[in-house]
């Protein structure tokens, strides 16, 4: 179904791991510590976003004093503890599967390198993909083109002869200022 593209990109949590509940269970973890919460629509709504700006919408809708760096540093700890014990592939793992040796692939995510990395591994399908480009690999994140762009450019492929498998609003946006096509994987 996707052999007219020359590379695939996928982004990684909430469309081939399913990490969100847990990213939810490590942010109610951290913020219970500051008797701070968050509201479930409005972290849907960042879903793609780096921590460090969760953060932010985080400490604005509670007016705190925080700094969203050493709060998103605190959740990225907990999640680190918790995630390889309960993440689970979704059900598009099997097209990267399918396309693996066949079409070069990279993964796209709002979350830092070295966690994608090492969850890609612990699922054993890191070798699956030729790139990982992870928030700290760019200066400009989702809703910005510039991760898909990375990726497109360390796979060797031009951004209009690739394909970009999403589940967030932010990374559909960032697909199409990249010039490329989009799949909404919560459509499929």
């Amino acid at each position: 179904m996707y052999d007219r593209y020359d590379g695939l990109i996928f982004d990684m949590d909430g469309t081939i791991l399913d990490t969100e509940p847990t990213h939810r269970k490590a942010w109610h973890q951290v913020l219970d510590r500051y008797g701070m919460t968050f509201d479930e629509a409005a972290m849907i709504g960042l879903n793609g976003s780096p921590s460090w700006r969760i953060a932010e919408v985080i400490i604005a809708s509670h007016q705190a004093d925080l700094d969203p760096y050493v709060l998103a540093a605190e959740k990225t700890a907990a999640l680190d503890e918790m995630l390889l014990e309960s993440v689970q592939p979704l059900p598009l793992v099997e097209v990267v599967k399918a396309y693996h040796g066949r079409r070069p692939m990279a993964v796209g995510t709002g979350s830092e390198h070295a966690m994608a990395d090492r969850l890609l591994r612990h699922l054993g399908i890191r070798d699956c993909f030729d790139v990982i480009v992870g928030a700290d690999d760019v200066t400009r994140h989702k809703p910005e083109p510039d991760t898909f762009l990375r990726c497109a450019q360390l796979m060797g492929v031009e951004p209009g002869k690739c394909v970009v498998f999403e589940d967030a609003d932010f990374g559909l946006q960032a697909a199409k200022a990249a010039g490329m096509d989009v799949v909404d994987v919560r459509l499929l």
